[in-house]
């Protein structure tokens, strides 16, 4: 049963930093793909990084070099840095883990954790 947890979010002030933490478990498919997500209120859930298990990441467009993803393979813990914080990236972040390599269709991940809110004040 894969299983993902997140941590990490808070209220900080724009400008600011987070690292988002999710440790990941039982995924053992010989593909696999996981990925950070966020969706703000009354808007559809987006896709932002991606991280497959080759190492390859790819960044959604929006990104432009303010998030940053990394993993610790010996805690099995996915982080997601975000640098430069801005109040339109309040929203709930979701880590997300598909047993295969993936885009960022929200519907091609059948595995989610329960979020953690990031709230950004101008």
């Amino acid at each position: 049963q894969v299983q993902l947890v997140e941590s990490g979010g808070g209220s900080v002030q724009a400008g600011g930093s987070l690292r988002l933490s999710c440790v990941v478990s039982g995924l053992t498919a010989r593909r696999s793909s996981i990925a950070w997500f966020r969706q703000a209120p009354g808007k559809e859930r987006e896709g932002v990084v991606i991280l497959y298990n080759d190492g390859s990441k790819t960044y959604a467009d929006f990104v432009k070099g303010r998030f940053t993803i990394s993993a610790d393979n010996a805690k099995n813990t996915l982080y997601l840095q975000i640098d430069s914080l801005k109040p339109e990236d309040t929203a709930m972040y979701y880590c997300a883990a598909a047993e295969d390599w993936v885009s960022f269709g929200a519907h091609e991940y059948a595995y989610w954790g329960q979020g953690t809110q990031v709230t950004v004040s101008s």
